[in-house]
């Protein structure tokens, strides 16, 4: 009786590791800039946003504008509480990379946009040409939060701007919330400009007899102008929601944001030219690649067929019989390479008359 053999199993105890506590970074660190404006003029003086806050509210007057850059969840977490944001759009400061929107919370408007920037490049070379990041607003009646993603969305000259205009500054958060849209907008029409120069270069390119553009540049282009486009487009039903009567942005401001709405439209109808434009050179390019082939086909043809007129005489004549034409004549050799070379001399020619060499 042959013995089986006994396997033991052993219970395995899980243990889960505790999870790593680092240090917090310090609000401080994801500050760009705090401002608190009254009658339309910064305070003097540096102001946490908690002395901010408290600033404004003890005064009665004025709004806070602050500037954030990538903030964490513990960071953006302390702002929250200071400006009482609500959690769901904070979660979507920290994490970034969202839809161009409008929501409302109570009385604090959340316009989330999309930043872009041209990246210089060499048009043979498959590389980004179009950089994105985007901006979420916090817009409440004493204050201003403005949390960016991306190295290229700065605001310091839109700051300066408006802080050189105590008159539009004075109209309140409102104005900081058109000056950022307009900046925007703004660097969507750059932006737009400068790719619609690539495109028109490629088009050169690609309708001069003989260049080598390659193909994958072009698909490189018709990509980042999708992007582009998906980066823009959205914008407008958040703008047109800020321009209704029922906005709680004053009639002023909505006047300003609707001609940022014009500008808006008008270079998303660009954005869409350029992409149909750039969708019928992609057809051009693939077209000509073919002719092309084409016409390597014909050559490759040509080169053979003529290379087959020496190769079948000296096939015949390889076969080693004794009885063959001219085999033991001593001019039979200097003949067959002359017949040869008349021969392809003849498909030479003929094949250029057809424009196949």
């Amino acid at each position: 009786m042959s013995s089986v053999p006994q396997f033991r199993f052993r219970r395995v105890r899980l243990v889960a590791e505790p999870p790593v506590h680092r240090p917090a970074v310090p609000t401080a660190r994801a500050i760009v800039d705090c401002g608190v404006y009254v009658d339309g003029r910064r305070l003097p003086g540096r102001f946490t946003p908690a002395a901010a806050m408290a600033e404004v509210r003890s005064r009665g007057t004025g709004f806070v504008w602050l500037g954030l850059f990538e903030p964490d969840a513990h960071q953006m977490g302390e702002i929250a509480e200071i400006f009482d944001l609500h959690a769901l759009a904070v979660e979507d400061a920290v994490h970034g990379r969202q839809r161009p929107k409008l929501e409302r919370y109570d009385d604090t408007l959340v316009t989330v946009m999309r930043t872009v920037a041209y990246v210089e490049h060499d048009m043979h070379s498959v590389s980004e040409i179009v950089e994105t990041g985007d901006i979420m607003v916090f817009t409440g009646p004493d204050f201003v939060v403005a949390v960016r993603h991306g190295a290229h969305s700065a605001l310091a000259d839109v700051r300066h701007r408006l802080e050189q205009d105590p008159a539009r500054m004075a109209l309140g958060p409102g104005a900081v919330l058109h000056a950022i849209t307009d900046r925007i907008v703004d660097t969507y029409i750059v932006v737009a400009q400068a790719v619609e120069y690539d495109v028109e270069s490629v088009e050169e390119e690609l309708f001069t007899p003989r260049s080598r553009l390659p193909i994958e540049s072009i698909y490189q282009l018709k990509r980042e102008i999708v992007e582009l486009r998906r980066a823009v487009s959205p914008l407008a039903l958040p703008l047109q929601a800020l321009t209704r009567p029922e906005s709680p942005l004053s009639m002023e401001i909505r006047r300003y944001l609707r001609d940022v709405a014009d500008h808006h439209a008008g270079v998303s109808e660009r954005i869409n030219d350029l992409d149909e434009s750039l969708t019928a050179l992609v057809g051009a390019a693939v077209a000509k690649i073919a002719i092309q082939q084409n016409a390597d086909m014909r050559r490759i043809s040509a080169v053979l067929a003529i290379l087959a007129v020496p190769t079948m005489i000296a096939g015949i004549y390889g076969m080693n019989f004794d009885h063959m034409p001219e085999l033991h004549q001593r001019w039979g050799y200097p003949a067959v390479l002359i017949t040869m070379a008349v021969l392809c001399s003849g498909l030479v020619v003929a094949f250029r008359r057809v424009k196949w060499l």
